[in-house]
């Protein structure tokens, strides 16, 4: 007995194939899924190239696969990466070299709806550029459309902001400058540079040379009349004396520039609906092209980051400062982030929601961010990823699984580790009593690699439960779990097991299994995973992607056609180790996380060994606690 319990000290755990193995084997498998990661990850990079055709390529499982292998490589470690490295070099080091100053900058949102996934990049990268050259951000509320405002976004806004690490210097609005923007306004008419016009939208685009530019452009008819006209016109506008669509001040720029943002574009618009901040006190309001280059100017902004939609806006934004003769601010534009295999327009998402597709805005299987909150993706792997992709000019597409490879290195090394049990499946030890009482209490570290993660202890019982996915009544060539006269091991415990029989109800399924230690048999192929008896009993929902294309908007009939219906997988009877209690009394994980102190249940994550990574999900109650799965631990996880 001493002997087998010496032999088995001495073997280490593969987790990716589950034997245990000696040390020089292990290193060098290790080596060889590095190498093999290194390969893959290169390639990766090729085709996740901004806005490349390759970008838009899906992976091959063969690549995908072996990146997943090299995520969890131990022997060589990837270096990490400098969380400063997008503001250190590249595009947005060149952008502080343009303009060598203490930065201020801002983020300014239209509250008509939730962040999602592309917002993450936009908030990193102008609360980040900031904070690295030691300026300030401004979170700045666009609030100049009360029909699509809410107050559930203001909050959601501000709330994820702060749990992705930042603080704004200052919370304002544009409604802050309503009364300046209006007064402006008034500015710019009198020096001949606006005009109240009445035109309609066939005439406005006809100015604007009609379809696909298809006749010459010209300015409308009412641009010639005189200030005094115009004056009162925009104040009649003000007093509520048009209707909407009746009235609305243009920017008198340049119709013959090429550039469609100098085609006299609108300033205000008549909308007779109470504002959120204002009330009814006014019944116009500023558009975006009026409002956000004023109101960078009010608020001092050095450099004005946004994504490369608004390239062709810069040219009316830098036209409006100059005119009014006020600080003109610098804009430079960032290519934005896109994920395939989604969607993330707010109509879209809307439907989803209205429809019961998903459980809400925060459904784990949307790529809102709170919904990849609730799913329980930390927010220094979403920043992280955004570091790795770096900051260009170009658009970055990526696929949904390099998004998730990523966080799972960042879980790799960051939270703790347990056994965790799907679907139940009773095993009794005949001869459990034949183990010495040390043997019973068992003593298991929360991280194999980390000490500083601790551990934590539990006994080992006569009935444990394993996963009925790891027994079949049928022995079969290359299977290496479970089976009648076969011996698999049992992470932790001080011995494999045998089966020896096993019973089934009237319909055909298998209730319990009996076994016996194998104590002096070869060291099983296989470890797997298994609780005591008397462990917690949970909710587990297994998410997949909710959409089978890479371009759901794309498919035939629209998106909802394109709903893949095994998106959800709930278990409803899986059992967690003792262990679990510990974890989720000190989450979130690792400590001293800036995280800590803001965030809610989702922080409670671990790694399910076998399994994948795991999170507390918001619908737990102090009766039931509920997990998602963040992501897998590798991509071919259905390995027999």
């Amino acid at each position: 007995m001493a002997d087998a319990t010496a032999q088995l000290a001495k073997l280490q755990l593969d987790e990716e194939t589950g034997e245990m193995v000696s040390k020089n084997e292990l290193k060098k498998r290790m080596q060889k899924r590095a190498k093999k990661a290194a390969t893959a990850r290169a390639k990766e990079a090729k085709e996740s190239a901004p806005a490349s055709a390759s970008a838009q390529k899906p992976e091959s499982p063969a690549n995908a696969s072996s990146a997943q292998s090299g995520a969890a490589s131990k022997a060589e470690p990837e270096p990490q990466l400098d969380p400063d490295a997008m503001f250190k070099q590249g595009f947005l080091a060149s952008v502080y070299q343009e303009r060598p100053v203490v930065p201020i900058t801002r983020f300014p949102p239209e509250p008509n709806g939730y962040l999602h996934m592309g917002h993450a990049k936009a908030i990193a990268v102008n609360f980040g550029f900031a904070r690295h050259y030691g300026g300030k951000t401004y979170l700045r509320f666009d609030d100049t459309n009360p029909e699509a405002e809410e107050e559930q976004y203001f909050t959601a806004i501000e709330d994820i902001i702060r749990w992705l690490g930042f603080t704004p210097y200052a919370v304002t609005y544009s409604s802050d400058n309503f009364q300046k923007l209006y007064d402006l306004a008034e500015k710019l008419i009198g020096l001949g540079k606006a005009y109240v016009c009445h035109c309609n939208d066939t005439e406005i685009k006809l100015q604007r040379g009609g379809e696909r530019g298809s006749s010459p452009r010209y300015r409308c008819e009412h641009a010639n009349q005189d200030v005094e006209t115009n004056l009162q016109k925009f104040r009649d506008m003000r007093d509520g004396k048009y209707e909407p669509q009746k009235a609305f001040l243009r920017m008198k720029q340049d119709i013959e520039n090429p550039n469609p943002q100098m085609w006299d574009l609108a300033a205000y618009r008549v909308l007779k609906k109470a504002h959120h901040r204002t009330k009814d006190q006014w019944k116009i309001y500023p558009t975006y092209d009026f409002a956000h280059c004023i109101c960078d100017s009010i608020e001092s902004i050095t450099h004005s980051l946004c994504t490369t939609e608004f390239v062709m806006s810069r040219e009316s934004y830098e036209w409006l400062n100059s005119a009014l003769g006020i600080y003109e601010p610098m804009q430079r534009e960032y290519g934005r982030l896109s994920v395939t295999g989604t969607i993330m327009s707010k109509r879209s998402l809307k439907k989803l929601v209205d429809g019961n597709y998903v459980r809400g805005w925060d459904d784990p299987r949307l790529y809102t961010l709170i919904a990849l909150r609730r799913r329980g993706i930390p927010p220094g792997a979403i920043l992280s990823f955004v570091n790795e992709l770096g900051v260009t000019t170009t658009g970055a597409i990526i696929q949904i699984k390099r998004f998730e490879q990523s966080v799972r290195r960042y879980l790799e090394t960051t939270v703790p580790r347990l056994m965790l049990v799907l679907d139940p499946l009773p095993v009794v030890i005949e001869d459990f009593e034949s183990l010495d009482p040390s043997q019973v209490e068992l003593t298991v570290p929360f991280s194999p690699k980390n000490p500083d993660f601790g551990s934590h202890s539990f006994r080992m019982t006569k009935t444990v439960f394993i996963d009925r996915s790891d027994f079949r009544d049928t022995d079969s060539k290359g299977y290496f779990r479970l089976a009648p006269g076969k011996t698999v091991g049992l992470l932790q415990a001080p011995y494999p097991i045998k089966a020896t029989s096993f019973t089934k109800d009237a319909d055909g399924k298998i209730t319990e299994v009996r076994a016996v230690f194998d104590k002096e048999g070869k060291r099983p192929k296989t470890y797997i995973q298994w609780v005591p008896d008397g462990s917690r009993k949970l909710e587990v929902r297994i998410h997949d992607p909710l959409f089978k294309s890479e371009d759901p908007s794309s498919v035939e009939g629209g998106f909802l056609n394109d709903i893949n219906p095994d998106s959800e997988t709930v278990y409803t009877e899986a059992l967690i180790e003792p262990g679990f209690e510990e974890v989720r009394s000190r989450a979130p994980w690792p400590e001293g996380v800036e995280e800590k102190g803001k965030c809610g249940v989702e922080s409670v994550r671990f790694q399910a060994m076998r399994i994948a990574y795991f999170a507390v999900d918001s619908d737990t109650t102090d009766d039931k606690v509920v997990l998602n799965r963040i992501v897998p631990l590798k991509e071919d996880s259905g390995k027999v």
